[in-house]
């Protein structure tokens, strides 16, 4: 027997985020935080035109390359589609699935599809190519696929009919719909099939075959990528004729090239500009709430860096708010805990707080074995100083703020060694090859509060990059995945984050506030975060 009305309450608590939209705790000066739709609903939509977008480096047209991460992200979201996307209102909506109920004891779903679509290359999608690619890239574990630790839960899925699959799960996973809205869309099994997924350079560097709104023009490496309007899509033909992303390492250069006007829209990740866009008169800025949290990892195979007094002192040496006021000009909270305010009902600040504070700090270290004993300013424990290899990606705004960090932290007393690298180069050291000590970076995760897929011990090959095992968190978030009773994940939640705080599988740094800037002309863009208005681009227009 199938049900649907066991998910209302969590629909309904999902739903109920889109206020958050509207809220502002950054800049106060000028931004705009609302009143979009009813400007957007006042133009009228013209069809014609082209967006440009920044990336900070080449992409992976592949949503499962271990490869792809941000930069590929924004432009798989626009080229493949999903079963489910997140709607206006934050809540799992209908993309290539029409609709979806689960079983009785919850452990099997069924996503009724449509039967409208047609891949770039005209063959037909079908519930074949969501069975191979759950089945044959995701639940392969040799392949270690990305964005796999959401589905460690799942057995397997099953083709019913042309237009009808059921996915059979080991336990209850209530956020299931949510995780299919993100980064999770559907590859075709008819290119794929007998193919080494990572190794098909045909089509992951040159020649993607999705099912979206675009579908690919050119591409030329270290340049550009060229989406046009693919008139064969299922659902409302884009306005815009094409989507061009730029291929633009320097974030000074997105600025210039947004007050140019030849750029049309992105996330603002360096936010040492605002004041010059803030002043401009062909751009806006707006913000917007996210699930997102900035961290600091610790390689936990370095047998150092277990001792959480370690981790605990690193955090009590960094003067977080005075980041957030000075380099993020005020556009963050203080992070103690993974779970963002955005998710209004299972947030808590009822967590262990780390104050700014260099003395507590040596105090820990000094418990934990770690003494200045020949006054050099370096801590050494068994005569062998606190070095630290501290590696990062160059994008936005992460190299001033490590910058920042590596100065506090040796204040403290630890010898930290600072190498912003390229970004791609930096994927393949820390996430890919988990090469690294220390690093800095963030995490944007579905509008729903399990966090398995980061810090359950089964996700030491996906995303958990630290390596963190921890048995008593691994259990609070196997209920919280479990239930789908909004009160009962309230109490877990609040239990995980208590913990998460204590014991700091990542080091949280802030929870930060989007501000998206982008030309005055664009228009249609709804009232989400960047990457969650890429899933409606096909509404954009340009305004004359």
């Amino acid at each position: 027997m199938m049900r649907k009305s066991k998910w209302s309450s969590l629909w309904l608590i999902l739903i109920s985020l889109v206020l958050l939209a509207a809220c502002s705790y950054g800049s106060d000066s000028g931004t705009t935080t609302g009143g979009e739709s009813e400007e957007n609903a006042a133009a009228e939509p013209k069809k014609g035109g082209k967006v440009s977008i920044p990336i900070v480096a080449d992409p992976t047209f592949n949503p499962w390359h271990p490869n792809a991460y941000a930069e590929s992200n924004v432009v798989n979201r626009v080229l493949f589609s999903g079963l489910t996307q997140p709607g206006e209102d934050l809540a799992p909506s209908p993309d290539l699935a029409k609709e979806w109920e689960t079983s009785e004891n919850e452990l099997e779903w069924t996503f009724h599809l449509r039967d409208d679509v047609k891949w770039h290359d005209g063959e037909q999608f079908t519930a074949d190519d969501v069975a191979f690619t759950f089945n044959e890239i995701v639940l392969n574990e040799e392949l270690g696929a990305n964005n796999t630790s959401y589905f460690q839960n799942l057995k397997e899925v099953q083709a019913v009919d042309d237009y009808t699959v059921k996915f059979i799960l080991e336990s209850p996973l209530a956020a299931l719909p949510a995780y299919l809205s993100f980064n999770t869309e559907i590859i075709p099994q008819h290119i794929f099939e007998g193919q080494d997924p990572w190794e098909l350079t045909s089509f992951n560097k040159e020649k993607p075959v999705g099912t979206g709104a675009f579908k690919l023009k050119s591409y030329t490496s270290g340049q550009n990528v060229v989406l046009e309007r693919n008139e064969d899509f299922y659902g409302e033909k884009a306005l815009l004729d094409e989507v061009e992303y730029k291929v633009l390492a320097d974030v000074n250069t997105h600025v210039a090239q947004l007050l140019s006007g030849e750029l049309s829209i992105f996330a603002l990740d360096d936010l040492s500009a605002i004041d010059r866009i803030e002043s401009a008169d062909n751009v806006g800025i707006y913000a917007r709430e996210t699930p997102r949290f900035f961290w600091i990892i610790t390689n936990q195979n370095d047998e150092k860096y277990q001792d959480v007094r370690v981790r605990q002192a690193i955090l009590h040496s960094i003067d977080r708010q005075n980041i957030i006021d000075t380099v993020l000009k005020g556009y963050g909270t203080i992070a103690d805990a993974g779970i963002a305010p955005a998710l209004k009902e299972y947030y808590t600040d009822d967590v262990t707080r780390y104050d700014y504070d260099p003395e507590r700090a040596k105090e820990l270290l000094a418990e934990a074995g770690w003494e200045d004993t020949d006054g050099d300013g370096i801590v050494d424990k068994d005569g062998e100083p606190f070095t630290v290899d501290f590696e990062i990606g160059i994008q936005g705004d992460l190299e001033a703020v490590s910058q920042m960090v590596q100065q506090y932290l040796m204040k403290t007393g630890f010898d930290v060694k600072l190498n912003a690298m390229e970004w791609n180069a930096m994927i393949q050291d820390v996430v890919v090859n988990r090469d690294y000590e220390m690093s800095l970076n963030w995490w944007r995760y579905p509008a729903d509060p399990d966090l398995s897929a980061y810090m359950h011990s089964n996700a030491v090959k996906g995303n958990n990059i630290p390596g963190y095992k921890n048995p008593e968190l691994d259990k609070l978030l196997e209920a919280g995945a479990q239930t789908s009773d909004v009160e009962e994940r309230k109490k877990i939640y609040a239990e995980a984050q208590k913990l998460m705080s204590e014991e700091l599988p990542y080091i949280f740094l802030w929870y930060p506030q989007e501000a998206q800037v982008r030309a005055n002309n664009l228009k249609g863009v709804p009232d989400l975060a960047f990457g969650d208005a890429l899933h409606y681009i096909h509404e954009w227009y340009i305004a004359e």
